[in-house]
């Protein structure tokens, strides 16, 4: 009983801190949007809507924490152990909001992160600049400042917000359905897809300091606000609060997430397409993209991120095409990895052949459709969307042909011969976005939020209704308005629930013994400046729990840290003893970290394990049976993780095996011995 109370406990005390967050960022949402209801009934029924999307919105974010409570026992695990629950990169964004709050003040946390030399051994640098890891600045920052560190520990502060974001998420899908239909009713079947589909709309329950986590929910509150700001006869006072909306909320989304650039890029090509056709009013995608949308937050991202840059160089180097004439080396391998996913070229590259075995950047896999289809939200999604993109298409055709019809046409007209600016704008948004998550999973996240919200729109809509109606020759304004309030009601989602509430009450624990003991062995047996070398996973996890210095981390945006990567997994290569001892020892390594998971990997199959994407780099043929290329030789040397456990003598006068368990093994580099008068070396180094 004990336990099931420590847990209900926990998901009572996410109540405060979720509706502090969501207040604060929906403030000036009632300011914006109510401006313009004219009778007091309809005040009351906006009011009625706008309370409800925050409670659901509050229901997301108290079933997101309650199931990740539920899946770890959170609040009863060791710290260490709710530390390696932050897995990969996840760990290493978190370590840096932990290392600003031991600092032993807000100024030398900061400039431990600005001159940082233990994220990469032997190197000085600008973790500010790297990363984007302003959230867990400010989130640091504001827990020092704020009176809670009595009876909320750290930890607890951090993911109680990430769990409070979704809850702005959810009530920003809400909204957008809500201002594409008119009702409400959209907005709340919105919400309940989005739940219903958690496993393809959202990770965060498992991965939550990942930066989509935190940058999502400001994504979905701007595309909310540029739907509203392309709805029709706007004041101008509108107009400026929801351009200030839309202006913050891309900035924030844009200082979360590095891949800011790739995203704002579809939506600009979005805004331009529907600019062409006459869709949308120039003046409104002047204000969008010029304006708020990119002009004032890339440069003050650009700015923060340390990156000055002259304008002329800006226009100078804008005019010339191509990775090289942008010196945008850091970004060199996602476009070679584009290039080889599309089948525009084969490449033995390390880095793009490491992103093309990673499922979450291949195609999206047929079973997420089956899924979708489960709760009902894809065919209304397929259907609503392939009405309008025919009916877009017509419109384009016509205005490419035709001069386009003036905007003082009347509402009749509009239904029957154009599609509004707004619903326009969503419909080339969710084609585009969805194109995007079937060619690369791990963007279907950017999708299937907009997927619910689109489909709850076109249900509840009077675009696909009316275009029915019509074609059936049985329209009329009280058939449209019973069909638009009671359509709804044949989504049976009630009967899922039970799915939902099944899942609230598996109650499992976490369990990972053998990473708990290298950790706990690591911050008792070795130096606080010790520097260790192994994979990018691992690593993080070591600069987490222990504060140890690393050689390389999963932070892969870096083309100097990728060479360096590359360096280091030699240890799983066919290398011999000497050239990894001087490899490891080129990087500042005391130790190094083997992992069995790795060395005999059967996760991925044969040409996408670790070790094959090494051979096949360094020209060396696979283990096992199978075809290889012919121009690949045999390797001279055994694999180097499998070899060094032998004892042979080759190995152990390089390394010292100080650590073991069934998943690691740790070794020491031996010093190296100074040379004799003859010149020969203690080591065959």
């Amino acid at each position: 009983m004990s336990t099931l109370r420590q847990r209900k406990d926990i998901v009572r005390s996410l109540t405060f801190p979720c509706s502090f967050l969501v207040c604060v960022f929906l403030l000036p949402v009632p300011c914006v949007f109510s401006i313009g209801f004219q009778t007091w009934w309809t005040g009351i029924w906006v009011v009625f809507g706008a309370v409800l999307g925050v409670s659901l919105g509050l229901l997301n974010c108290t079933y997101m924490a309650t199931l990740h409570e539920n899946d770890l026992w959170f609040s009863n695990i060791k710290e260490v152990e709710r530390e390696i629950s932050f897995r990969t990169e996840c760990g290493l964004y978190y370590s840096y909001y932990k290392q600003m709050i031991q600092a032993s003040s807000i100024e030398q946390g900061l400039l431990e992160l600005i001159y940082d030399n233990k994220t990469e051994s032997r190197r000085t640098i600008n973790v500010l600049q790297r990363m984007n890891i302003y959230q867990e600045v400010f989130l640091s920052i504001l827990y020092r400042l704020l009176p809670v560190q009595e009876y909320l520990e750290p930890i607890y502060f951090y993911i109680y917000t990430v769990f409070s974001l979704q809850a702005l998420y959810v009530t920003s899908l809400y909204a957008t359905s809500w201002f594409l239909s008119d009702s409400w009713l959209a907005g709340a079947l919105t919400a309940s897809w989005y739940i219903l589909n958690r496993i393809d709309t959202t990770r965060v329950e498992f991965t939550i300091s990942l930066r989509e986590n935190w940058s999502l929910p400001f994504f979905a509150l701007q595309v909310a606000s540029i739907t509203y700001y392309l709805r029709p006869q706007l004041k101008p006072l509108q107009q400026r609060a929801v351009l200030l909306l839309v202006f913050l909320s891309t900035l924030w989304f844009s200082l979360t997430w590095q891949f800011n650039q790739f995203i704002l890029l579809v939506q600009a090509l979005g805004l331009f397409v529907l600019d062409c056709l006459d869709l949308i009013s120039p003046d409104k995608v002047t204000g969008l993209l010029i304006y708020f949308l990119f002009t004032p937050s890339l440069l003050r991202v650009y700015s923060s991120l340390f990156g000055p840059l002259s304008w002329s160089q800006c226009c100078y180097e804008g005019s010339r095409y191509g990775t090289k004439s942008l010196q945008l080396r850091s970004d060199e391998h996602i476009y070679k990895f584009v290039k080889a996913k599309f089948g525009l070229g084969s490449t033995r590259d390390f880095d793009a052949k490491l992103y093309l075995c990673e499922e979450a950047f291949g195609l999206l896999p047929l079973d997420t459709f089956d899924r979708l289809a489960g709760t009902l939200v894809l065919y209304p999604y397929l259907c609503a969307t392939s009405v309008l993109l025919a009916v877009l298409l017509f419109i384009a055709l016509r205005n490419l042909m035709y001069a386009p019809l003036p905007c003082s046409q009347s509402e009749a007209d509009q239904h029957t011969l154009g599609l509004r600016p707004d619903v326009a704008y969503n419909l080339l948004h969710t084609v585009l976005f969805g194109l995007l998550a079937y060619s690369t999973m791990r963007m279907k996240y950017l999708w299937t939020g907009h997927m619910c919200a689109f489909a709850a729109y076109g249900l509840c809509g009077r675009e696909l209704w009316d275009i029915c109606l019509r074609t059936l020759c049985c329209h009329t304004p009280a058939k449209l308005r019973l069909i638009r309030n009671f359509v709804h009601f044949c989504i049976p989602c009630p009967k899922f629930w039970p799915k939902v509430t099944e899942e609230l009450s598996e109650l499992r624990e976490f369990y990972d013994p053998d990473t708990v003991e290298l950790m706990t062995w690591i911050s008792s047996k070795t130096p606080v400046g010790a520097v260790f070398a192994g994979s990018m996973q691992l690593l993080a996890g070591i600069k987490l729990c222990t504060g140890r210095s690393l050689t390389n981390h999963p932070h892969y945006e870096d083309q100097a840290l990728r060479e360096r990567t590359r360096e280091v997994y030699q240890i799983y290569a066919r290398q011999s003893p000497g050239a990894v001892y001087r490899t490891l020892q080129a990087v500042g390594a005391d130790y190094v970290v083997l992992e069995d998971s790795i060395c005999y990997e059967r996760r991925h199959g044969r040409g996408c394990r670790l070790r094959d994407l090494l051979d096949v780099a360094n020209g060396h043929i696979m283990d096992d049976a199978g075809e290889n290329e012919p121009d690949l030789i045999q390797a001279p040397h055994p694999r180097f993780c499998v070899a060094i456990k032998a004892d042979d003598p080759a190995y152990t006068k390089l390394f010292k095996r100080v650590f073991q368990n069934k998943t690691f093994h740790v070794y020491k580099l031996r010093k190296r011995k100074p040379r004799s008068v003859g010149g020969s070396t203690g080591a065959d180094v």
